[in-house]
């Protein structure tokens, strides 16, 4: 193809002594001796070349210009298929692109910092402007105020932070571009006096004669240590009386100190040191110990509330009492160590929930949380919970005692249930399974539960974790049935593995009426068959005794124990005399 204008022609100085043009090259699709061929020179005179150009991702052409300002000149572009020519009209003053500074280095303050710096001495004022990068990233840009100046103040710094810094420069008047930056610098600033307070806090133990008191300080985001900490300054006075205070310097490698102080009150207070000045104080005030509670150490009397995880964490939530300026809560990121590590969180006064979240939670470990609201820096526990990230399932399950049969029900009797710390859960309840050990169970008032293995199960519920007795009824007499007793959590349970298996006895009742309808019947038809003779002389006998006829019952008609039949009252078939002493007596 034959040559195309060139594009992006313009040219400068960096040293008002010799000027460079750059363009850019067009593709050809011709190389070798037919490939482009550049010459650049002055307009009037453009068999005259200026200079030889080179080309690689752009082309450039660099002459000596002497004491000429303004100039005019064009560049051309041919090949064996054509030629093109760009013109460009330029005063060398208002070209200036100033070489890159050099020599850079600091003065520092604890706020300031103070950048010098040298660069090529071309005759033309440059102004200069420094970008600074701050820790978190963000650029800042300041411009020096005066032409020619070669240093610039940067203030409003952090103390003791390291800040990268570069300088670049242009032209003062006729400003065209910027030079490129310079190396750049890193400086940090000098230490200052520690700003705000440290967060602190404290554990509470009765001992004989007065209590330890465990201190722990962190720096949160609100603390600027401004330098390096040395060490931590650690003072505590009793409030009752003018005693002398007494104190403690810690190396900076510790974040917590254990101190005895009697039953009075006391105010104590934790600063940090660095090689300026110290912290503002942190104070914590003892309440005095009294004979009822021991101080507000005394927990036991709280009753645990539990409290459920989310995704992010575990959630509580208090009563929040308008009395106080702020709540802290505190708990143990490992329960299971001893001593543990305590970790505390402060929240603002109108706070009544929070959700406590911390790598270190795991599930199926039990946290306790203490709930504290502080006022004048004096803190009394408010509340206690205990609660889980996530529940498991319990490791193990109850174990059944006793069991009474019945011929339709059976009565299971299970120890209590160890609900203690190293529980993964808390026992909701219980789940009774029964199924006979042949075919599927159907039994009213359960549920169906289907296993793994596809098999039935019927399904009972107790809620109630103190619960330890359960009957299962409306069993089927002469049967052999499987049982277990699972306890679950929030969690669930364990999967089903291991039945207990029970036969139900045969129904009395069945056989009482079986005996009476049946059996009993038989037997007196037996009896009467035997004792025919007896029988029939008992109950229909020839001649009837007087002594059992119903007619014979007249109170009056008595002689002894005798009854006496009046003979004009029936009429016998037979007269029958039984011997002449009986005639007589009649």
């Amino acid at each position: 193809e034959p040559p195309d204008t060139p594009k992006d022609f313009s040219c400068h100085t960096q040293d008002m002594k010799r000027v460079t043009c750059t363009w850019r090259e067009a593709e050809t699709y011709l190389y070798g001796r037919n490939s482009p061929r550049y010459t650049l020179s002055k307009t009037s005179s453009p068999k005259i070349a200026l200079c030889k150009a080179s080309c690689s991702k752009q082309c450039s052409c660099s002459w000596d210009i002497g004491h000429q300002r303004i100039w005019n000149v064009t560049v051309t572009v041919e090949n064996p298929l054509g030629k093109k020519t760009a013109t460009h009209v330029f005063d060398v003053n208002h070209g200036m692109y100033p070489t890159a500074p050099f020599q850079v280095w600091e003065d520092c303050t604890d706020t300031e910092i103070t950048l010098h710096w040298n660069y090529e001495n071309s005759g033309i004022e440059l102004f200069c402007q420094t970008e600074v990068l701050q820790p978190d990233g963000k650029v800042e840009l300041h411009n020096s105020s005066v032409a020619d100046s070669r240093r610039v103040t940067v203030r409003g710094l952090q103390p003791y932070t390291e800040y990268r810094a570069r300088v670049r420069c242009g032209a003062a008047e006729h400003f065209w571009r910027w030079s490129e930056w310079s190396q750049p610098l890193t400086a940090r600033t000098k230490e200052g006096t520690p700003s705000g307070k440290l967060d602190i806090w404290r554990e509470i133990t009765p001992v004989l004669g007065g209590r330890t008191v465990t201190l722990f300080w962190k720096q949160t985001p609100s603390f600027q240590a401004n330098g390096k900490i040395i060490s931590y300054e650690v003072t505590w006075k009793k409030i009752e009386d003018g005693s002398k205070p007494e104190s403690i310097s810690l190396s900076s490698v510790y974040n917590s100190t254990r101190i005895f102080i009697d039953n009075h009150s006391y105010r104590i207070s934790i600063m940090a040191k660095n090689n300026v000045n110290f912290s503002l104080p942190s104070v914590l005030i003892i309440s005095r110990a009294t004979n009822n509670s021991r101080s507000i150490f005394s927990t036991e009397e709280l009753k645990e509330g539990q409290v459920n995880g989310t995704d992010d964490g575990i959630f509580i939530s208090w009563e929040p009492r308008s009395i106080y300026d702020s709540y802290i809560i505190d708990w143990c990121n490992f329960p299971r160590l001893q001593p543990c590590d305590l970790q505390w969180k402060r929240f603002a006064p109108h706070t009544s929930s929070a959700v406590i979240s911390s790598v270190a939670f795991v599930p199926g470990v039990r946290y306790k949380f203490c709930i504290y609201g502080s006022v004048a820096n004096r803190a009394s526990l408010l509340e206690k919970k205990i609660g889980y990230l996530r529940e498991l399932p319990p490791r193990l399950d109850p174990i059944v005692r006793k069991v009474d049969l019945n011929y339709n029900s059976v009565t299971l009797s299970w120890d209590s249930y160890l609900t203690n710390e190293s529980e993964p859960g808390f026992v909701r309840g219980y789940h009774v399974y029964v199924s006979p050990v042949q075919g599927n169970c159907n039994l009213k008032g359960s549920k169906k539960h289907i296993l793994s293995d596809e098999s039935e199960l019927c399904k009972y519920t107790i809620e109630n974790p103190e619960e330890k007795r359960y009957t299962v009824k409306h069993l089927m007499p002469n049967t052999k049935y499987k049982i277990v007793v699972k306890a679950f959590t929030g969690g669930g349970e364990t999967p089903i593995t291991d039945f207990r298996y029970i036969d139900t006895p045969c129904n009395s009742n069945i056989l009482y009426f079986v005996f009476l309808v049946v059996i009993v019947p038989t037997l007196v038809a037996a009896i009467c068959r035997w004792k025919m003779k007896w029988v029939q002389e008992c109950c229909c006998p020839t001649i009837p005794s007087p002594n059992k006829s119903k007619v014979l019952s007249f109170k009056e008609f008595k002689i002894d124990s005798e009854k006496v039949m009046k003979i004009n009252d029936c009429l016998p078939d037979v007269l029958a005399m039984d011997s002449d002493a009986e005639v007589q007596k009649l």
